[in-house]
């Protein structure tokens, strides 16, 4: 538990902001993915681009807590500048400050127009009318090139991090939790390469061919774990109130980019098809947190608990030799994902429940595995605070992650544009008031009745079972002297009672 000062500071903190710039989608067919970095903004030069689209940022926040906020970034490995942010938004202040006045005066002249004046009195308000029209007009445009340089530097900034996260890059996680030891085995272990080859569960080979290096067939036994996997995550999530979905595997690159998808270095992950707005996606978690967006939901409906299967496409298989051999690290593999709204008081004990869950199912499958708590340096953009789990892999002689749970806070949902209106205020804009009710404005796409403030929900993710990593992990712990692989108890259900992988059986020739 948080004592009172860490309380209030991640209260501070819990106040969420957009991502460090745009993760550009690469060609689909294109052999390498090439990042674009987001153009310098100039509290003066109206010529910037504007950005794809306009996030709900807290510019006030970032202003009031300039040092804090730029601290954060540096404990992240950002080179976002909130200074510059600052900067501009006292100018988009003064600019609209500006145009509000021009915008009034404006006004004040059209209605001195009215009713009967004499011709020279009517000919000055005209030449009036025209001068303020071009201030304006230049006013407005200046207005428009500030505020798309603050969305643009804005959205550069990454969310704020949990007090309680540890400072520094990788090495400085925490472990939280470890469960189980490393087996010893009685005869040099293999790896997960060696034994499904020779158990004809996959097929890199053909895969090659087919489509290229880093793709895989999985076969036999091998194609049934992955849907044994996939039912086991899904039943166990269901039971824990969670809204079964699948997903399209194609989305908008807006929408990606709103859920803050952006690597740290000169590359993407993203395939985008080509001549189209579409991307594959590197995860359900984006389609899922689509669902809701552009919503305004009651706060009687949180929280809203999603699980989807999708198929993930990522472009950089990462690094060679034996840290992306095999299953660990491909282009494309099947994941059940976990993504909940809830309300910012909810979302702590939210953040728990999900890594609880992970946890829950890992023990019930008998891996040797520690939750670590990921330092600030290791965080994503969107990212309030993230959990790894990490198998052992005696095949690989290493720990490996095998799934993530990540509490975002209101950074995705301010993109997103996800709000929910608390019962207090919709109890509020119910009541009558000069004839009126209340507030103004209902949730788009059937969201929530009108009235009342409203506020962003928190959004939070976690992986339920990443297919290939898990089969690496039950493979390399679970095999036999003979080369056989025991199935773990859980899944023997949804294998047809199968207890042991063994070699299929030769064909029998005619």
């Amino acid at each position: 538990m948080l004592n009172q000062i860490s309380q209030r500071r991640a209260a501070v903190q819990a106040r969420a902001f957009q991502p460090a710039g745009f993760r550009p989608c690469s060609r689909f067919v294109a052999p390498h993915a090439v990042a674009v970095e987001a153009p310098v903004a100039s509290t003066s030069a109206p010529a910037v681009d504007a950005p794809s689209f306009r996030a709900h940022l807290d510019f006030k926040f970032i202003k009031e807590n300039v040092d804090l906020v730029a601290t954060n970034c540096k404990n992240r490995f950002s080179n976002a500048d909130p200074h510059k942010v600052a900067a501009l938004y006292d100018a988009f202040v003064a600019l609209k400050t500006q145009v509000d006045a021009l915008r009034a005066e404006r006004n004040e002249n059209s209605n001195a127009m009215k009713g009967k004046l004499d011709a020279d009195k009517r000919a000055a308000l005209i030449s009036r009318g025209q001068e303020l029209k071009d201030q304006l007009a230049a006013v407005e445009e200046r207005l428009s090139g500030v505020e798309a340089s603050l969305q643009r530097e804005g959205q550069r900034i990454p969310n704020l991090t949990h007090p309680q996260v540890p400072l520094g890059g990788e090495e400085h996680a925490a472990v939280l939790k470890e469960v189980g030891s490393q087996r010893q085995f009685p005869f040099p272990p293999k790896d997960h390469v060696t034994l499904a080859e020779a158990l004809d569960l996959v097929d890199f080979e053909s895969a090659a061919e087919v489509t290229g290096q880093k793709f895989y067939y999985l076969r036999n036994a091998g194609a049934l774990l992955e849907l044994a996997l996939v039912n086991y995550a899904f039943n166990k999530v269901v039971s824990r109130g969670f809204t079964p979905i699948m997903t399209p595997d194609l989305v908008k690159a807006s929408v990606l980019e709103k859920c803050g998808f952006q690597p740290r270095g000169a590359g993407t992950q993203i395939y985008a098809v080509e001549d189209s707005a579409l991307c594959l996606t590197g995860t359900a978690e984006v389609p899922l947190g689509g669902v809701y967006m552009d919503r305004i939901l009651a706060e009687e409906q949180l929280p809203i608990k999603m699980a989807a299967f999708g198929h993930c496409f990522r472009t950089e298989a990462g690094a060679a030799g034996m840290a992306g051999k095999g299953l660990y690290r491909v282009h494309q593999f099947s994941k059940v994902e976990m993504f909940v709204l809830a309300t910012p008081d909810q979302s702590e004990a939210l953040h728990a429940e999900l890594i609880n869950i992970e946890a829950e199912m890992f023990e019930e499958l008998g891996l040797h595995f520690k939750v670590l708590d990921m330092p600030s340096g290791d965080l994503g953009a969107p990212a309030f605070r993230k959990y790894d789990v990490e198998a052992w892999m005696p095949g690989l002689q290493r720990y490996g992650e095998i799934s993530s749970a990540s509490n975002c806070t209101d950074y995705q949902s301010r993109r997103l544009n996800i709000r929910y209106r608390p019962a207090a205020a919709a109890a509020d804009g119910a009541k009558p008031a000069g004839g009126k009710k209340g507030g103004s404005g209902g949730g788009k796409k059937g969201g929530a009745a009108s009235g009342g403030k409203t506020e962003f929900v928190h959004t939070l993710n976690a992986t339920a079972c990443a297919v290939p990593r898990m089969i690496v992990a039950i493979l390399e712990n679970f095999q036999q002297e003979d080369g056989s692989v025991v199935v773990p108890a859980p899944l023997r259900p949804y294998l047809g009672g199968m207890e042991v992988i063994r070699p299929p059986a030769p064909a029998s020739k005619a």
